[in-house]
């Protein structure tokens, strides 16, 4: 069995926690420079606030509806994820952490126990030591606990925040009131397809033939069916790494000159840096884009984009090197830049290797800077980013983030004080 752990609304709970008078009260969290909602509470869903709303748009309905709007605290939310997913791992030794809010758990050798009593441990254990909320779905493969925990999650007054699909009476049940589009792995694009041949629901897809199924979505789509038809095929240990690592902004104002284009490109290239060695990988090539302000009719329009081949690296030196001068071959003068990225592909694992005699130059800096960005690492997790200096100038640009909560849990000058008389 297997057990699909999701925080509920997460961002907005992890405000809650610490302003429990938000509690019934409708809460959105913003995304960078506070630019779209990317996590309301359902107070907030229940206002028809839909995921992705410009804030500038929504601005008057936050208003007359006294929604309380947070910018988002990324520190404090991984911080409470980090202590939410210490809890889950004391539940067993196998555990997959999914994303900052989800965590797979192998449940093999635990049928002598109530599963739903067990989910419901899970659910008060995480509830009384961090206050965060969970949902919690149980199956015999990971496609289906991530089915039982949208029925989990849908239904919390009926299910307690806890269901099992351990029968095929309950598989058959919860596939056919899935819809298709729902279904993990199955895209915006791929849904379109399957409702044009008559696909609804996620039984509809356990109904097709396999080998179709494989020649149409791959290997992948084909081990989804199978894991849906209840017949484990999805491990812990299967999750593909990131293909394509990317960090984009639009800035909060346009940015003319080339050195404060310059840091901001030399921070979206850290971050992305610091994600690819998370997965172990090592990165072949880098583009770097700038866009105008397309609604700015009265200003000239310019987008341009540059790839850069690199010698297999996870330096974020050496990135941002790249990085700089791709901005320079790109960048023009007189142009009032609106949006920028970075795109890191064409990984290797960094296990895939291989030893050189004469190793090149660039190559011999990768290995020299590990130590260093070990260290980094190490020091963001604990400390909060620290900034590269990028060319000639150090950073003064500064995020919008104009409704910052403190860093409650890892921040002592913003740790709460309790005075008691």
């Amino acid at each position: 069995m297997y057990a699909l752990v999701d925080c509920n609304n997460f961002y907005a709970s992890c405000e809650r926690v610490f302003r429990p008078d938000l509690n019934g009260k409708p809460v959105v969290v913003l995304s960078n420079n506070d630019g779209c909602a990317i996590a309301r509470s359902n107070e907030a869903k229940a206002l028809g606030i839909p995921m992705g709303a410009p804030a500038f748009k929504y601005a008057h309905v936050f208003k007359k509806k006294n929604v309380q709007v947070f910018s988002a605290n990324f520190p404090l939310y991984g911080d409470m994820s980090n202590r939410v997913m210490s809890i889950l791992a004391t539940y067993t030794p196998d555990i997959e952490i999914y994303s900052i809010d989800e965590a797979f758990l192998s449940l093999a050798g635990f049928g002598h126990r109530d599963m739903a009593d067990y989910g419901g441990q899970m659910v008060k254990q995480t509830k009384k030591w961090t206050g965060i909320p969970i949902s919690v779905g149980i199956a015999p493969t990971k496609g289906l606990a991530k089915v039982a925990n949208r029925i989990a999650k849908k239904y919390p007054e009926k299910t307690g925040n806890v269901h099992v699909i351990d029968n095929e009476q309950l598989r058959v049940k919860a596939l056919k009131w899935l819809p298709i589009g729902d279904v993990w792995g199955i895209g915006r694009r791929y849904a379109k397809r399957l409702r044009a041949i008559g696909v609804e629901t996620a039984y509809d897809f356990c109904q097709l033939e396999p080998e179709w199924v494989k020649k149409t979505f791959s290997v992948v789509g084909w081990r989804l069916q199978r894991d849906l038809q209840g017949t484990p095929t999805l491990e812990l240990d299967q999750v593909a790494d990131k293909k394509q690592i990317a960090t984009t902004r639009t800035f909060s104002h346009m940015i003319e000159a080339f050195s404060p284009l310059n840091e901001r490109i030399a921070t979206f290239t850290a971050a992305c840096a610091e994600k690819l060695r998370q997965q172990n990988t090592l990165c072949r090539q880098v583009m770097i884009f700038v866009q105008t302000n397309s609604y700015r009719e009265d200003l000239p329009q310019y987008s341009r984009n540059i790839v850069i081949p690199l010698e297999p690296t996870d330096s974020s030196i050496l990135l941002i090197e790249a990085a700089h001068q791709g901005l320079k071959r790109i960048f023009k003068e007189g142009r009032h830049y609106k949006r920028a990225g970075v795109i890191l592909s064409d990984f290797i694992p960094r296990s895939a290797l291989q030893p050189e005699l004469f190793p090149s130059i660039d190559r011999q800096r990768t290995d020299r800077h590990a130590p260093l960005m070990q260290t980094m690492d190490r020091i963001n997790a604990r400390y909060g980013r620290v900034a590269y200096i990028a060319a000639e100038s150090a950073r003064r640009w500064k995020m919008r983030q104009e409704n910052l909560s403190p860093c409650y849990s890892t921040r002592l000058e913003d740790v709460m004080v309790v005075k008691a008389h």
